[in-house]
């Protein structure tokens, strides 16, 4: 069966159309954690809020695994790589709608596939004598 892509960056792409459309400012709340590359100066309480209008950003780019951009921090240009999976929301400075996303749930499943993935490299691979290949010509 083949695995249903998640919502969350389409929906973020969604909510930041809709902002640019009606001139509203986009802005994403984004959890810190080793997957993303941020300015940590900014961050408060694990978080950091960063504007993604066009704007205050250069080449942004919202694909299925991260936001990308680079923006001026303190006067320093920095590139700014949001995974996906830490996006907490994103909604318009203005209005303060748009959408939230439940990171935890999104890191449990990571932290569960890569205990996986760890638990197989563990697992040494066992081949039996009649399971081997062998040339023909």
């Amino acid at each position: 069966m083949k695995s249903v892509a998640p919502t969350t960056p389409y929906l973020i792409r969604a909510i930041y159309d809709w902002c640019c459309d009606t001139s509203q400012t986009p802005y994403v709340s984004v959890r810190v954690s080793g997957a993303s590359t941020v300015p940590l100066e900014h961050i408060q309480d694990g978080e950091v809020v960063l504007n993604i209008g066009t704007s205050a950003t250069r080449d942004l780019r919202i694909d299925n695994e991260a936001i990308t951009f680079s923006a001026r921090f303190d006067s320093v240009s920095r590139e700014i790589f949001i995974a996906i999976s830490d996006v907490k929301g994103i909604f318009s400075r203005e209005s303060g709608q748009g959408l939230g996303f439940n990171v935890d749930e999104v890191a449990e499943e990571e932290e569960e596939d890569s205990n996986i993935v760890e638990k197989v490299r563990e697992e040494p691979v066992k081949i039996s004598s009649k399971h081997r290949l062998k040339i023909v010509k």
